[in-house]
């Protein structure tokens, strides 16, 4: 597949989460899986992550694709506040 083009479940993924973070600077979802959807790597940054513990970040994270996760094998999640 083409550099520019998203497979389904990464713009799904990526639309939910600019949903939940409105505030963010940058989302990027890939399928780590080879498309098939069962392994994503997900960077955000945003500012609703300011403050908080990457714990705490990763935690808002799961919860916003808390029914998604159920249908996956494996999640990787980066995320940053802005630099000031």
């Amino acid at each position: 597949r083409g550099f520019a083009s998203q497979t389904d479940g990464e713009s799904r993924l990526a639309g939910l989460l600019r949903e939940k973070f409105p505030r963010a600077s940058a989302i990027k979802v890939v399928d780590i899986s080879g498309g098939c959807g069962a392994m994503y790597e997900i960077h955000i940054e945003s500012e609703e992550f300011r403050e908080k513990r990457t714990v705490q970040q990763h935690q808002m994270v799961n919860q916003a694709l808390s029914e998604e996760i159920k249908q996956m094998h494996g999640l990787r999640i980066f995320t940053s506040a802005p630099k000031a």
